[in-house]
C-alpha cells in the first residue's frame, strides 16, 4: 500500500472540524486536553479515575458477552481491562448491516493503534473499547450498504423496516437471504466472495438480533487486535446506569443549562450539532419502542407515561432498564462505567462533544479527550492510472459531477483548433504563391491547374481539420466516462468513507484488507491531522 494525503480543507468538512485540526488552542473552551500534544494526553492519563463499580460492570460485561456469544474472544481484554491501573480509548458506531460504512472500520483502527501507541508512553494498560450503539432505534440509518458500479454508486437495503424499538432487539428476518443475493449480484466475482459472503452469513442470518450479528462481526475482524465490545442495552448494566439517569433528572436545570451555554458559544463562532433539550433521557413503552421523555408542567411524559418527578425517580430505581441516554448522556453513561482516556470521535461526534464540556463536572467528571479518527480514500491501481490522464487531482472529485464535467469541456474547448489550420492554410497560400508564378511564366495555361492543386491542399487540411475535432469528441467522451468512474469511487454519495460497504474492497482484496491497513498505518507515527490517500 502506498500512501498519499491531501488538506481537509479541500474536502467537505465543517470549519469547527478542520479548527480542531490546525488550530486546537482557538477550541480551549470547549474541549478538555489537546490529542496532538503527548504531555496534555500524559496529565490527562494521570487523571483519570477509575469507576466506583467496575468490579459490578465487569461481571456485567460477561454476561453480556456470553449474550452477545463473543465471550470467549473476549476474556483476555477483560482481564486486561480488570487492572488497577487500566485506562481505556473508546470509539463506538451504530450497528449497520455488514458492518456500516468504511468509517466504522477506520474509528476502530484509529481506536486499536492510539491505545497501543498509548500503552508504551505511559506504561500502563491502555484498552481499545469499541462501544455498540445497541439504544439507537433509527434502523433506516443501518439497514443498507453502498457499493460502487463502473459509474454508478448502488445502494442495496434490507427489504424490512424498523418498529421503533432499539435496533439491537430486532432480529434479523428471513429477508436477510435476499439481502446478500442482492449483495452478490453487485459485487464483481472474485477469489473471494464465496467465502466472503459465507462469513457474513455466520453472522447476519434468520433470529440473530441486529447487536449479535454486528459484535460478531466486529469481534470477528478486531478480537485478536485486543479490542474489548461494550454496550448498554442490557439490563445488568442498566443497573450501572440509573446514577446518571437521576442525576440527569434532579439537575435538569443545571445540564441544560451547562449544554445550552457552551452551545450557544460554540454557535457564535461554528455551528451547535445537536438541538439542547430539557430532558435528555428516552422510555421504553410497554413494546420497547424508544419514545423521548419529555417535561411538561410538573409532569414528566413519554408515551403512555405521566407521571411526576419522584415517581420517575422511583421508576428509574426499579427498572433503569426502561430508560435510555440521549446523545448528551450517552458519553456521560460511558465515562462513568468506563476509565477514560480519550473518545475517537468521527466530525459530527466531535462536534457535538464541543457542546458538552461543562456538562461533566455535573457528574463528578472531566470530558475525556476527544481524537479525530483516521480519514481515508481507498484508491483502486486502476483508478489511479485514469486519474494520471485527467487535469484533476484527487481531493477535486468531491465536486458535483456536473462541475467536474464542465471544467473539463471548458479545457478542451480552449484547444484553439481553429485558429491552428487558419494559419496553416495561410502558410500554405504565402508558399503556393513563388511556385505560382514560376509555373505561370512557363506555361500560363497551367494556372488553372495549379489553383486546384493548392486548392485540394485547403480541402485535404478541411478534412484533417473534421478528424481532429471527431477525434476531440471521442476523446472528451472517454474522459468524461472517467471521471463518472471516479467520482463513483472515491466520492459516491459524499465521501468514500461515509458511503461504500468495507465488504467491496474486501471482495475485491481479500478478507485481510484492513488488517492490512492497519498495520501499514502501525509501522508509523499517527498522523490524525490529515487525510489520507491509500493506494491498494
Amino acid at each position: 500500500m502506498t500512501k498519499n494525503h491531501c488538506s481537509f480543507q479541500q474536502l467537505p468538512f465543517s470549519k469547527l472540524f478542520n479548527t480542531y485540526l490546525s488550530d486546537y488552542s482557538a477550541l480551549d473552551e470547549f474541549y478538555s486536553v489537546n490529542p496532538f500534544e503527548d504531555s496534555d494526553v500524559e496529565n490527562k492519563a494521570q487523571r483519570v479515575l477509575q469507576p466506583k463499580e467496575k468490579q459490578k460492570f465487569v461481571e456485567a460485561l460477561e454476561e453480556f458477552h456470553t449474550y452477545l456469544e463473543i465471550s470467549e474472544d473476549q476474556q483476555k481484554q477483560l482481564q486486561k481491562f480488570n487492572t488497577e491501573e487500566s485506562l481505556v480509548i473508546v470509539t463506538g458506531q451504530q450497528l449497520g448491516v455488514y458492518g456500516g460504512p468504511l468509517f466504522t472500520i477506520y474509528k476502530t483502527i484509529t481506536t486499536i493503534l492510539l491505545a497501543r501507541k498509548w500503552e508504551i508512553k505511559l506504561n500502563k494498560p491502555v484498552i481499545p473499547v469499541f462501544w455498540l450503539a445497541d439504544e439507537d432505534h433509527d434502523f433506516e440509518e443501518i439497514a443498507s450498504i453502498g457499493i460502487p458500479d463502473y459509474d454508478e454508486f448502488k445502494k442495496v437495503g434490507l427489504t424490512e423496516g424498523g418498529n421503533g424499538s432499539p435496533v439491537s432487539d430486532q432480529f434479523i428476518t428471513g429477508s436477510i437471504s435476499d439481502f446478500k443475493e442482492k449483495v452478490k449480484s453487485e459485487l464483481q466475482e472474485t477469489d473471494f466472495t464465496e467465502e466472503l459472503l459465507k462469513t457474513l452469513g455466520e453472522f447476519y442470518k434468520e433470529g440473530q438480533t441486529h447487536v449479535q450479528a454486528f459484535a460478531q462481526l466486529i469481534n470477528y475482524w478486531f478480537a485478536k487486535e485486543g479490542l474489548l465490545i461494550v454496550g448498554s442495552n442490557f439490563k445488568p448494566i442498566k443497573d450501572l446506569c440509573k446514577v446518571v439517569f437521576k442525576t440527569s433528572i434532579n439537575e435538569r436545570a443545571s445540564v441544560y443549562k451547562a449544554l445550552e451555554l457552551k452551545s450557544q458559544a460554540l454557535e457564535n463562532e461554528y455551528h451547535r450539532q445537536v438541538i439542547v433539550g430539557e430532558s435528555n433521557l428516552f422510555y421504553f413503552d410497554k413494546d420497547k419502542r424508544r419514545t423521548k421523555l419529555d417535561i411538561s408542567g410538573e409532569n414528566w411524559v413519554a408515551g403512555e407515561i405521566k407521571v411526576g418527578e419522584d415517581k420517575l425517580l422511583s421508576m428509574i430505581e426499579a427498572n433503569p432498564e426502561n430508560f435510555s441516554p440521549n446523545v448528551f448522556i450517552r458519553p456521560v453513561v460511558q465515562d462513568v462505567l468506563l476509565p477514560t482516556l480519550g473518545y475517537v470521535a468521527g466530525p459530527g461526534e466531535l462536534a457535538y462533544y464541543g457542546q458538552m464540556k461543562d456538562l461533566y463536572p455535573i457528574f463528578d467528571l472531566e470530558m475525556p479527550i476527544i481524537f479525530p479518527r483516521l480519514s481515508i480514500t481507498l484508491i483502486e491501481s486502476g483508478i489511479e492510472r485514469i486519474i494520471e490522464k485527467l487535469p484533476f487531482e484527487m481531493c477535486s472529485y468531491n465536486q458535483r459531477i456536473e462541475d467536474l464535467e464542465a471544467a473539463y469541456v471548458d479545457q478542451t474547448n480552449s484547444k484553439d483548433i481553429e485558429g491552428v489550420f487558419g494559419e496553416w492554410k495561410k502558410a500554405i497560400d504565402a508558399a503556393a504563391e513563388k511556385p505560382n508564378s514560376f509555373i505561370k511564366d512557363i506555361d500560363p495555361t497551367l494556372e488553372g491547374t495549379t489553383g486546384k492543386v493548392v486548392a485540394g491542399f485547403s480541402n485535404e487540411l478541411d478534412k484533417l481539420k473534421g478528424k481532429v475535432y471527431r477525434s476531440i469528441k471521442q476523446q472528451e467522451q472517454t474522459q468524461l466516462n472517467r471521471i463518472a468512474k471516479i467520482k463513483s469511487q472515491l466520492f459516491p454519495d459524499g465521501l468514500q468513507e461515509r458511503s461504500i460497504s468495507p465488504v467491496y474492497f474486501m471482495n475485491k482484496y481479500g478478507p485481510e484488507v484492513f488488517q492490512n491497513l492497519l498495520n501499514d498505518f502501525e509501522k508509523q507515527e499517527l498522523n490524525l491531522t490529515i487525510h489520507h490517500i491509500v493506494t491498494l
